[in-house]
């Protein structure tokens, strides 16, 4: 079984800066971590592994400092790691990342099942897992929670709904995103840190995986952040006193107002 996972390195902290001329998270020199949604996934595909065979191929795409993310996952666990980085790709949007995320897959070709967590906390789109399989055309299973069966060409997933959950069947290959349900992350063991250490890590340009400059970056995305601004401070509300036939009529006065002005 040949399990990618794909992730991503977030800022480690919630005083998120943007730089005014791109409307862009700024990223040098704010300490950085892996995404606490992708552990999850690096944790399940290390699991299928052992229950499987195969390998696990860790991915991202980002500045040469995720290169230090990647080194972590493999240090619980994940066998092989290879950084996507070039200043082409300055500004993706969820559509442009994810083209991005798979023309990297179809380099490496040979996969059964790709891994997400379901959203990166600094954005929470939860849209790119959903985006790979649309480039790939292969099916998706979001907010998974479980996997029940996988084999060679089959996997049986438990996906998780509001009202509960969904038994869903695919044929693979497949793309899931997870939800921290699914298990409990790893930590790193000493021997997989000193692998890490001494792991090579595959580099890749926008070139290395034919990727078509229309289709990177800001040029490649359909969706862009315009302006960035802070919302006026909420005015105080106001209590409402008196018997309750009083207070229902004051209410709906006032919703009068604010319906019709």
């Amino acid at each position: 079984m040949n399990i990618i996972v794909c992730i991503k390195q977030v800022p480690n902290t919630t005083q998120v800066r943007i730089n005014p001329e791109t409307n862009t998270l700024i990223r040098e020199g704010v300490e950085s971590v892996i995404n606490p949604f992708d552990t999850y996934a690096i944790e399940e595909g290390v699991r299928i592994k052992d229950k499987t065979g195969g390998k696990v191929t860790v991915v991202t795409m980002g500045p040469p400092q995720a290169e230090d993310a990647l080194r972590e996952a493999i240090s619980l666990g994940c066998d092989e790691a290879i950084l996507v980085s070039d200043r082409k790709f300055a500004g993706s949007d969820t559509w442009a990342t994810s083209y991005t995320l798979s023309q990297t897959i179809r380099k490496i070709k040979d996969y059964d099942i790709i891994i997400c967590g379901k959203q990166a906390s600094d954005g929470d789109t939860a849209q790119v897992g959903p985006g790979i399989s649309a480039h790939l055309d292969i099916p998706q299973v979001t907010y998974v929670r479980k996997i029940e069966e996988i084999s060679a060409g089959h996997a049986k997933v438990e996906r998780l709904t509001e009202e509960g959950y969904e038994i869903i069947e695919s044929k693979l290959p497949l793309v899931i995103t997870v939800v921290k349900e699914i298990n409990e992350p790893r930590m790193p063991s000493l021997k997989g840190k000193m692998r890490a250490k001494n792991a090579q890590v595959l580099k890749w340009n926008a070139d290395d995986i034919e990727c078509n400059v229309n289709d990177i970056g800001l040029n490649g995305s359909p969706t862009r952040v315009i302006k960035i601004f802070t919302p006026p401070p909420r005015k105080g509300g106001e209590i409402l006193k008196g018997d309750t036939h009083e207070v229902v009529a004051k209410a709906a006065d006032l919703l009068k107002n604010v319906i019709i002005g």
